[in-house]
This record gives structure tokens, sequence and C-alpha cells, in this order.
């Protein structure tokens, strides 16, 4: 058996709402599905979702990858030699995390359907269902109070509050949700890179010193600057979250070696997808970090492989798992759905998903 078909998707769907951050502003997903084809005809899926800002990914660069190196490795391939595959997929390029990513979920996704089990039963767990909290976008207090009394009504018990576009306003948006919400709901931080070193001191003593209970803030300095990341660090009591800051490896490494922060935030997209996201994932638990699952603005494909990983491995905080229910509709048949604040993982082989809505994305051989 083996794999006789690479074929990329590009899509382009809508949100419900805006997604704003310190870094950009969206109104779409625009990602790149890749799917692999056995020879019987079983399709395995994976996602590279476009983030200039964050990776530099792009779907056309995305696609070229794919394309012109990753999909002619496979080609008479042994989709079932899943191990072998995936570090192939790793060692071929340079960089181009995404577009690992993609294969890589792709490869795990057509294993999982060709032994006829959920993608979560293929990585060694049994749950479907993973909490996963809600973000909410960048704005000034008042709107950010107005969408914190809304998600909660949604059944959000977790909160993640976009910061890091006007650091002397920061404590007054944080003030009005925690008012909006109450003590019964959870409110995390992300400056995705936004403040200074001295910035984010202040800012987050504020937080301490106004009793505001914060449960973590995520990546507050450019993600180069370990050094005032540690320092940030050392002066707050409240957990530090690296994200922009470890994409690999060896990004963990110097932050474990740093002690530049509490917790680490692994993305697939990131690092390439399920197979160095667990050993991320391993090395920060023997280090003692704490750890997250989180996403880019992707698709049900790219969520359901993220979800999948958490429901087998766990995290020490509650999954950032939210970016396909700002979808405006589904560019996939099947694949996960929300109940709530959870991710509801399909019962069904590998990421449960039938097909593309073909009508709604380009398709490349």
């Amino acid at each position: 058996m083996t794999i006789s078909a690479v074929r990329t998707h590009r899509v382009s769907a809508p949100l419900h709402t805006p997604f704003v951050t310190a870094l950009r502003r969206t109104t779409t997903v625009d990602t790149l599905v890749v799917e692999l084809v056995d020879s019987d005809g079983r399709s395995g899926f994976g996602e590279a979702p476009q983030v200039w800002q964050v990776t530099g990914a792009s779907v056309a660069g995305a696609q070229a990858c794919v394309h012109e190196l990753l999909g002619p490795q496979l080609i008479g391939r042994d989709p079932d030699d899943l191990v072998t595959r995936c570090a192939e997929v790793q060692r071929a390029v340079v960089g181009n995390e995404a577009a690992k990513a993609a294969v890589d979920v792709a490869l795990h996704d057509l294993a999982a359907r060709r032994l006829g089990v959920p993608l979560v039963r293929l990585l060694g767990g049994t749950t479907l269902r993973v909490p996963t909290d809600v973000t909410l976008a960048a704005g000034d207090a008042v709107d950010l109070a107005a969408a914190a009394r809304q998600r909660q009504a949604d059944g959000f018990g977790v909160l993640k509050l976009k910061v890091g576009t006007d650091a002397a306003g920061d404590l007054d948006r944080v003030r009005a949700v925690r008012a909006a919400v109450g003590p019964g709901t959870r409110i995390r931080l992300d400056a995705n890179q936004g403040w200074t070193p001295r910035e984010a001191v202040r800012v987050i003593r504020g937080i301490e010193d106004a009793g505001l209970d914060v449960e973590l803030v995520e990546q507050p300095v450019v993600r180069w600057d370990l050094d005032g990341l540690a320092w940030v660090s050392d002066r707050v009591s409240v957990p530090i979250l690296a994200d922009e800051a470890v994409f690999g490896v060896r990004d963990l490494v110097e932050v474990i070696r740093r002690r530049a922060a509490d917790l680490v935030n692994v993305k697939l997209a990131k690092c390439g997808g399920l197979h160095p996201a667990r050993t991320l994932l391993d090395l920060a638990t023997a280090h003692g970090l704490g750890t997250v699952v989180g996403s880019m603005m992707e698709s049900q494909v790219g969520i359901g492989a993220a979800a999948s990983l958490v429901a087998a491995y766990g995290t020490t905080a509650v999954a950032d798992l939210d970016a396909a229910w700002w979808l405006a509709w589904s560019p996939v048949q099947g694949g996960i759905r929300y109940d709530g604040a959870t991710v509801v993982l399909p019962d069904a082989p590998g990421l449960g998903i039938s097909g593309l809505a073909e009508a709604k994305v380009q398709a490349h051989g």
C-alpha cells in the first residue's frame, strides 16, 4: 500500500467577527489544506495556515513547498511507516513549519483512517471532548467588556484578552473585563509581543496590585528578546507563557536554560506538526514548565489535530483552540464541532473529515 497522490486546496473562509491582535487584523482564515491519498482511495488531511506576521508562512509558499519538495518524496511510499515518513518530512526542508505541519498531520490522519480509529486513539488517548478558551479581540474597554459578557453567556469560562496595542490603556481594559464577568471566569492575557519589558512589568504589576486575578500573560515582549522575557518573568508573580518565542526544540531549550517563562504554548504550525509537538510537550513537562496547546487562525482541520493531541497528551492549562469557532462556515465536511466551550472530536476514523466544501475552495493536484 502506497501514497498515490498529494493534493492541495486553497481556502479563504470568512470570520463572523473580525479578529484583532497587536500584530494584525483579519476577517478571514486563509489556509492551505493538504490531502494525501493512498492507493485504496483513502484521504488524510492537514493544514498550513497563512500567518505573515507570526510565522511568515503563506498559502503560496506552503503550496510550493508541498508540490515541489514534500509531495514528490511521499509518492509511492508506505503511509503506515508513520515515524519514518514524519522524520523525512522534518529533514526535507529548512523552516516551512506550516507546510511540514500540514503534511505531518495528513500522514497521521491517513494512518488513523487506515486503522479505522480516531486520530486521538492513534495518539494514545480516548476522550473526545477538549475544553478551550475563547479570544476577545483587541479593542477599547467598553467593547471588550461587552464581548466578555457575550462569550460568558456562550458558555466560555476562560477568556483570552488580546492586549499589547496600547500599554497605557491595557490595565483599564483588564479592569473592565473583570468587572463585566465577575470572579468566576478565568482571564488570561496575550500581548502578542506588543510591550517593551518595562511596559510589561508596569502593566502586570498594576494588574496584580488591583487584584484582577489574571491566570497568565502570553508573550509580553518580542519573540527574539529572551533576556527581556526572563527579566519580566523575574519581576512579576503572574505566570508568563512563551508563544512566539518558541517554534522548535532549540527555542524551548533556550527558554528553559534562561528560565525565561513559566509555560510554553505549542502550536502545530509553529513547530512542524504532531511529531515535533509531542517532543516539545515532553521536554517542557520534564523540565517543570506548564503547557498549553494553541493554534493559529485555522480551520477544523488544524483544530481537530491540535485537539486530538490535547485529548491524548493533556496540558497543564486549558487549551487555546477556538480558531475554527470564529469561522462563518466550515470549509470541510465533518470534523470537529463546538459545544459551548468544548471542542468535540468526531467518533470516526482519523479527523473524521469526509471531504472539502469544493465549491468554496480551489483544488490543485
